[in-house]
């Protein structure tokens, strides 16, 4: 099995860039003090420098576009189930022609 991922909120976060950027500790330093990696605390320094607070908010299972994510648990409409079958005989009727 693999590693549990921890996820930390957005407040201890804050606290741990502000260690960082406002009181100009270093990351080992935080690291060893806050119970986390140095990595951890590296990546979450240049989200934030990036993207700002957003940077730090979790980005883990949230689907990034359509079709993305999980699948459809409701039944189509049937009136569009009907448009799209539709749609696809006269495609393969157009194919079966060529």
């Amino acid at each position: 099995m693999g590693k549990t991922r921890k996820t930390y909120d957005i407040n201890f976060k804050k606290k741990v860039v502000g260690l960082h950027l406002k009181d100009g500790m270093g990351y080992n330093t935080i690291a060893s003090e806050m119970g986390i990696d140095k990595n951890q605390v590296r990546r979450w320094v240049n989200h934030f420098n990036a993207e700002g607070i957003k940077g730090l908010e979790e980005k883990r299972g949230k689907a990034k576009g359509p079709g993305i994510g999980r699948p459809r648990t409701r039944l189509e409409d049937p009136e569009i189930k009907i448009k799209r079958l539709e749609a696809e005989n006269e495609m393969l009727k157009k194919l079966l022609k060529m």
